[in-house]
């Protein structure tokens, strides 16, 4: 892990209230885990931490990327998701206290926001009534993890890509700006793996979704151009069109 810079409380509080769950948690709360937490810093593909790994406590992505994975007996690896800023990960520890489900690595170089195990601990010791907040975090994740086991039980792969890029572009994106994430740095073989299709496949549905005008692809960048045909082609309403 490399040594971040000396950060200053008040752009760690901007970069942790991008977070649509940490914007909408009492203040008091806020400052709590901003007091009890400490910035670090990956170079790219050094771990996080690794599936069997003792809890080590809660993160936010400030900036940069973490892939997180899962390997084969034989070595082959899987990749689940890519956490980018301002999402939040390493919830289901804090909940069963067990070991880490997943590999967790940066992608670029990235700066994550940790509170450690024991101080999250210790701070729902004191205060019960937080764990309910914690909750919904984790329900996030879950109600996510069910909308992509649908998504690979009833769409064909290019409804899943499309799916996949708008929810992208919505991460971490509240109110009215929603939807306005339009640039996304992202590696067609990591997006490939993420939906479980080969790179070959995900080149091939990129290209048919140029040549549609819907994305413009340069090297690792898929830029969003038409929202609502995206939309059209997802199966999903046009936000633009919703009346006030």
């Amino acid at each position: 892990m490399t040594s971040p810079p000396d950060d200053h409380p008040s752009e760690i509080s901007r970069s942790l209230l991008r977070s649509p769950w940490f914007a909408s948690l009492p203040r008091e709360l806020q400052a709590a885990l901003q007091a009890r937490g400490v910035c670090r810093a990956f170079a790219p593909g050094e771990r996080i931490f690794s599936r069997g790994d003792a809890p080590c406590g809660l993160y936010t992505v400030l900036d940069g990327a973490v892939r997180i994975t899962a390997f084969s007996e034989h070595g082959k690896e899987a990749i689940l998701t890519l956490i980018e800023a301002p999402q939040w990960f390493g919830e289901i520890t804090l909940f069963d206290a067990g070991t880490r489900t997943h590999d967790a690595r940066a992608e670029p170089s990235t700066r994550l926001w940790q509170i450690p195990q024991a101080a999250l601990n210790q701070l729902l010791q004191a205060r019960p009534d937080y764990w309910q907040h914690f909750g919904r975090l984790l329900t996030e994740k879950l109600r996510l993890a069910f909308i992509a086991l649908e998504d690979a039980a009833l769409y064909p792969a290019p409804v899943r890509l499309a799916r996949r890029l708008l929810q992208m572009s919505q991460s971490g994106v509240t109110g009215d700006n929603a939807g306005t994430r339009t640039s996304l740095a992202l590696p067609q073989e990591v997006l490939g793996a993420m939906l479980g299709i080969s790179r070959q496949t995900t080149n091939q549905i990129l290209r048919d979704l140029e040549a549609q005008g819907l994305i413009t692809l340069s090297r690792s960048m898929i830029t969003l151009v038409d929202l609502p045909g995206l939309r059209t082609m997802a199966s999903l309403p046009d936000k633009s069109n919703r009346g006030g």
